[in-house]
């Protein structure tokens, strides 16, 4: 276990918690495998516990991290040509041009419970130059990420995220292992792109609108939120009961509705994915 002293002050506003306990660091590049010639990015380092373990691995490595506070200590870890530190917000980076020409990225990092979710989407946005992600999250997050059509934590997160991805809860982490230590457990998971994409671009915006409405008010059911989008004919005869609710519905249900949207020119919505 990392000494507290040790560490820099963790800073509110940056959601930060950093990981302690080496036995966990050592368990998380268990479930990268890093190999020598991966393209891997690590967001939001820290003091750089994992930042050391992957430098063990690999001749070279990416680091973004928004705490300008952390940057001499990163850059003190390795020579410039063994670990590039990138002093930015991880919404903004473009991970695409990090791949370089022909690379398919890895990405790994402690992320902040309250960016987690859009800065999933934004690296998503992104999955065709991405092989892989492996995240710590809030465990409720994991949770409803991983979640199956019918259970209680099953919803828009899961099918959205679903859809671009196969996905993976690997182990719980328990606050204890963080400092400082958070309220709640967290989980590390892996996130791996579908090959071929499921997802393509010109469903991509009606998918998200159809998700989106069809979970607007969980306890409605599904003709009652689509009211106005799709009629309870046109559920019928895409094989789907008008009077389920959206959390009983598979992603297959979901690309029938994303699919009908656009063969009645009513996809365009200006809202985001996250």
């Amino acid at each position: 276990m990392v000494q507290e002293g040790c560490l820099p002050r963790a800073k509110k506003r940056f959601g930060q918690n950093f990981l302690v306990q080496p036995r966990i660091v050592e368990r998380i590049v268990a479930a990268i495998r890093p190999v020598s010639g991966d393209v891997l990015v690590e967001i939001g380092p820290g003091p750089g516990a994992l930042t050391r373990a992957l430098l063990r691995v690999l001749p070279q490595l990416t680091v973004v991290e928004l705490d300008r506070d952390m940057i001499a200590g990163l850059r003190g870890l390795a020579t410039p040509e063994q670990l590039r530190v990138i002093q930015a917000d991880a919404l903004t980076v473009d991970f695409a041009a990090l791949a370089g020409a022909g690379d398919a990225l890895r990405v790994v990092g402690n992320l902040p419970y309250n960016v987690a979710t859009p800065l999933i989407f934004h690296i998503l946005e992104q999955a065709t130059r991405v092989q892989d992600m492996h995240f710590m999250l809030q465990k409720e997050v994991v949770d409803r990420i991983v979640a199956a059509p019918g259970s209680r934590s099953y919803g828009r997160l899961s099918v959205m995220v679903q859809a671009y991805c196969a996905v993976e809860s690997l182990f719980t982490v328990a606050p204890g292992n963080f400092f400082p230590v958070p309220k709640v457990d967290s989980a590390f998971m892996r996130l791996q792109p579908h090959r071929p994409v499921r997802l393509q671009a010109p469903l991509r915006a009606p998918f998200a609108r159809i998700v989106a409405t069809s979970f607007a008010q969980r306890r409605k059911t599904l003709a009652n939120n689509l009211r106005g989008i799709l009629s309870v004919d046109a559920l019928h005869d895409l094989r789907i009961d008008p009077g389920c609710r959206a959390e009983t519905l598979d992603q297959a249900a979901f690309f029938r509705l994303a699919e009908a949207l656009v063969e009645r020119g009513a996809e365009h919505d200006p809202r985001r994915l996250d």
